[in-house]
């Protein structure tokens, strides 16, 4: 099918997840007309696999204007939520008490403090502490014997990914956006005045186009002179039955979610697109978690899950408008929970003619032409 020109789209947003989701809510605040394509339950979604973290502390390292990305977003993300439970009666249970990471050996504690030192001095305006064993469990008392200490930062919090992802589809929807679902985008064809998308199941048309499709921004990228050099990288995450609150703070490895759950997580496997469960991952997961936390030692486990996540060369985001073909613009993370309220409130007015965030020239995967192997950044 070929929808009319006039019931053509302002936007088209390729991806359905909560980096194309929060884009095409952010549009749609700022009055354009959005059609969202998203794959069905066979794509790799990472959105329905992830930690639910909106995270700082650590990011930013090798690259600060992410530090400083990443936390634009985060003071952002309690209007953020405010709006989506008013628009839509949905809490995504974001809570921004501050984060830990525990640390089980005197060197994990000495680079753990390196890194933060260093974004610290880059950035001014970094607040951390690096915690004995004593200072750990004045604040969380759960805590087992091997772990000697902790860096903390009141920056960092989590949400409910799930209650975010139905939150920003309830709220795009209620704002005119045009949900297309169990469709792939498979070829975009730039035109005169905008773009067509030739889908598995229909044609498309509007004047700009954002991939936010993921790991198939790959593919698509270059249809329309952009680069998205993404790869998968998979993680695994253990959920355990309800237990009595205990855990009031997130952790990077652990955190007790609004629902009394309690999730173990945070692998990082380069096994191309194999997002299936492995034992002995999972077994590692559960180890650390327990050593963390000995009194979770019988509990229960009731689900388990692995996603893929999007991650670039060097690991940091890629925004980019395309030059050869202006109004084709692709934005692509792995940091959807935290970065959602930065692409909502500031990436979606710049795609539609606002000047471009100060941050975002530093992520252009202009960054890799002639580059060298890169590590991904953590």
């Amino acid at each position: 099918m070929t929808f009319p020109s006039s019931a053509s789209p302002d936007v088209l947003v390729l991806g359905g997840g909560l980096v194309g989701s929060a884009v095409a809510y952010g549009l749609a605040r700022e009055g354009a007309r959005v059609t969202v394509l998203d794959e069905d339950d066979g794509g790799f979604r990472a959105s329905r696999g992830n930690f639910g973290l909106v995270w700082i502390q650590g990011k930013g390292y090798g690259l600060s204007p992410y530090a400083t990305w990443s936390r634009s977003s985060a003071t952002r993300w309690p209007g953020f939520a405010d709006a989506l439970l008013s628009e839509t009666g949905i809490d995504v249970a974001l809570r921004q008490p501050g984060g830990f990471q525990f640390c089980f050996s005197d060197d994990e504690l000495a680079e753990r403090n390196k890194r933060l030192s260093t974004l610290q001095a880059e950035l001014g305006d970094y607040p951390f502490q690096m915690l004995d064993a004593a200072e750990v469990r004045d604040r969380i008392p759960q805590v087992g014997p091997a772990v000697i200490g902790a860096s903390y930062t009141p920056m960092d919090g989590h949400v409910n990914p799930l209650k975010l992802l139905r939150g920003l589809h309830m709220a795009m929807q209620a704002r005119g956006v045009r949900l297309v679902s169990a469709e792939r985008a498979e070829r975009i064809v730039p035109e005169a005045n905008g773009f067509t998308v030739q889908g598995k199941r229909g044609t498309y048309r509007a004047g700009r186009v954002v991939l936010a499709a993921g790991l198939g921004n790959r593919t698509l990228a270059p249809f329309v002179g952009l680069n998205a050099p993404v790869a998968p990288n998979r993680g695994q995450v253990l959920v355990s039955e309800r237990v009595a609150p205990f855990l009031h703070y997130p952790t990077l490895n652990v955190r007790q979610t609004d629902e009394g759950t309690v999730q173990f997580g945070d692998s990082m496997e380069e096994v191309g697109f194999n997002d299936f469960t492995t034992t002995h991952v999972l077994a590692d997961i559960a180890r650390r978690g327990v050593r963390a936390f000995p009194m979770l030692q019988h509990v229960r486990l009731v689900r388990m899950w692995a996603a893929l996540r999007v991650y670039s060369p060097d690991g940091f985001p890629i925004y980019d408008q395309s030059e050869a073909h202006p109004g084709a613009f692709v934005v692509t993370c792995h940091s959807g929970v935290t970065l959602a309220a930065a692409h909502a409130l500031r990436v979606s007015p710049w795609i539609l003619g606002a000047p471009m965030p100060g941050e975002l020239p530093n992520f252009s995967a202009r960054r890799f032409e002639n580059a060298q192997e890169l590590t991904p950044a953590h």
